[in-house]
């Protein structure tokens, strides 16, 4: 399939009814530790808590109602899972989500409150996989994938399109990489909407695969990322993968304890709550501020869905 910037134009069209438009905040102070014009387009305020509100919301609007009738089912251990579960909710259809056991229980209580049927499985990509397929079989529900989808890539994709509207002539967008979906969105928008923008994408130096498979040219599959950006531990797929070779820049890798200092600065100086995906582009900026100095730079805040028990143990 190949994607056009009226696609683009009908997703932000046919969404906008059910997502928010989420704020784009500045911060002198990191405008000055950084020598570049910082924007932050925050996800954090979308509903759910990500951007992943978006992409889920456009997957089912693109459904038959045959296929509304039967539901739609995923497996998740967090973000996709909310956001299925709410935007199914708000069209009336029903949700099946397979979690691993080892999920959050804030987060298996969100999709719960969110009205989603969760079917646990054991902490693995087969079991879940496994288990999906299962609930598919017995409800006959359709398969939303979490970012190897066109649809989904599309409404993530949106949020880069605000960001552009509002803030026009940016030099740079960093979104984060984890599964591509939020990226390629972010890439193609981009290319489309303003072409003079780079796509430079940011991921921890502890779940690198994205960066390999560019660098190498064929995907990189991990099986055992360590990083605290939980978001990003995810592969690739072979569309997000498509997109992202041919029209994002690089991608900066950033460690741990740098990410840490990024949410400690946007939390100090924003004044708003974001997980460690979130924190990973302005991480990568500082990284690399001799490359963004004097520039117009937009930054994606993934999302804010962190368990604020943890924020004690990462700010020690």
């Amino acid at each position: 399939m190949h994607l056009t910037k009226q696609d683009f134009l009908e997703t932000q069209q046919r969404i906008a009814p059910y997502i928010h438009r989420t704020p784009v905040l500045t911060s002198e102070t990191i405008n000055r530790l950084s020598g570049a014009k910082v924007y932050f387009k925050c996800e954090n305020f979308q509903k759910m808590g990500a951007f992943k509100m978006r992409g889920a919301t456009n997957a089912i609007l693109q459904l038959t109602d045959e296929q509304r009738a039967k539901g739609v089912a995923t497996h998740s251990s967090g973000n996709f899972a909310q956001a299925v579960s709410l935007a199914a909710k708000k069209l009336d259809v029903k949700a099946y989500i397979v979690m691993p056991s080892n999920s959050p229980s804030v987060k298996k209580a969100a999709v719960k409150g969110y009205g989603g049927e969760i079917t646990e499985c054991i902490p693995t990509l087969q079991a879940r996989e496994d288990t999906v397929a299962k609930v598919i079989a017995k409800t006959g529900a359709t398969f939303l994938h979490p970012y190897n989808d066109y649809d989904v890539i599309l409404g993530q994709g949106t949020a880069t399109m605000e960001l552009i509207e509002e803030v026009p002539g940016l030099d740079f967008i960093i979104p984060p990489v984890g599964g591509g979906g939020l990226s390629a969105g972010a890439a193609l928008a981009a290319h489309f909407f303003s072409p003079g923008t780079k796509t430079v994408g940011a991921e921890p130096h502890g779940a690198d695969d994205a960066w390999k498979s560019l660098n190498q040219g064929e995907i990189f599959l991990q099986t055992n990322p360590q990083t605290i950006a939980d978001g990003l531990r995810t592969n690739l797929g072979d569309k997000t993968f498509g997109i992202l070779k041919e029209y994002m820049e690089r991608i900066i890798l950033v460690e741990e304890e740098e990410i840490v200092e990024a949410m400690r600065l946007t939390m100090e100086r924003i004044k708003i709550v974001i997980e460690p995906s979130g924190a990973v582009p302005l991480a990568a900026l500082l990284k690399e501020r001799d490359v963004f100095t004097g520039k117009k730079v937009g930054l994606v805040i993934s999302g804010g869905n962190v368990d604020l028990g943890q924020l004690g143990e990462l700010f020690r």
